[in-house]
């Protein structure tokens, strides 16, 4: 079987086992069930995910002209300290950033390799987590604006990680930390603006990846080097596919690539 398409980040379902989802031109591919089967990757183009031309991709599936432009791509959304709808102050495009910033926001912590904390829209859990490849993952504040979840971030970056080692994540090389016991250690640090928002409630989630076999070492698919790639896929996790020879192809880090895959 034969599929043609631009690549997007997969969609994912949280059921007893995430199941994965991978869009196609044609047809929208449940990946759980390619496990063991070989599959071939072949890059044919570019294919910018906001104008739609054959440019070449910069940056988050965007041409360099639009990453510079789209409000969906501006500082803010990596950096959420700076968000400034709620002061009414437009960075890029007002009307976008009120609906994306003024909504209820979750600070929390996960354990992909470690425990690191992180922000999220409400309205994305436990999707951010799944994209993180989080085994363990809870809510730790919940604020009503984008820039609060910023700032709370900002103040817990002095005392945990905000980053996820993406090769000790593939290998599940993960610590198995106590989130409860983290999240209430770190209490004493939140900003004042946000102590009255602190989630109460100590409901870890924990996921389950399709992943029949984690490996040793890993090594990262790179599109731009390699046109052509063939593996038998072992397991999916975060944005991730996970290959027999330790190959892994981040799908998120392609967005806005146009590719060919076989599926034997």
């Amino acid at each position: 079987m034969k599929f043609h398409g631009v690549l997007t980040k997969m969609t994912t379902e949280n059921k007893d086992q995430v199941q994965y989802y991978l869009s196609t031109d044609s047809h929208v591919l449940n990946l759980n069930q390619l496990m063991n089967k070989s599959i071939s990757i072949t890059f044919e183009g570019y294919e910018c995910l906001s104008c739609g031309k054959e440019k070449k991709i910069f940056r988050q599936g965007h041409c360099y002209e639009c990453f510079y432009e789209q409000p969906s791509v501006a500082d803010w959304v990596m950096k959420p300290e700076l968000s400034k709808a709620h002061l009414g102050i437009e960075d890029r495009n007002l009307a976008y950033e009120e609906k994306a910033q003024l909504q209820p926001h979750i600070v929390y912590l996960a354990l992909s390799s470690n425990v690191k904390v992180g922000v999220t829209r409400k309205t994305q859990i436990p999707t951010r987590w799944i994209d993180q490849g989080a085994n363990k993952a809870i809510p730790f504040v919940e604020v009503p604006n984008r820039y609060l979840a910023g700032i709370t971030e900002v103040a817990l970056k002095d005392h945990v990680s905000d980053k996820t080692s993406w090769q000790k994540m593939l290998k599940n090389n993960v610590a198995d930390e106590d989130l409860i016991k983290v999240k209430h250690e770190l209490r004493q640090f939140l900003p004042e603006e946000t102590q009255q928002y602190y989630v109460q409630e100590d409901d870890v989630l924990e996921l389950n990846y399709p992943v029949e076999n984690y490996p040793l070492k890993v090594g990262s698919l790179n599109l731009d080097k390699e046109n052509f790639y063939e593996g038998v896929l072992k397991g999916v996790k975060g944005q991730y596919l996970i290959f027999e020879d330790g190959k892994v192809f981040n799908v998120r880090s392609y967005e806005g690539y146009k590719v060919s895959l076989e599926i034997a």
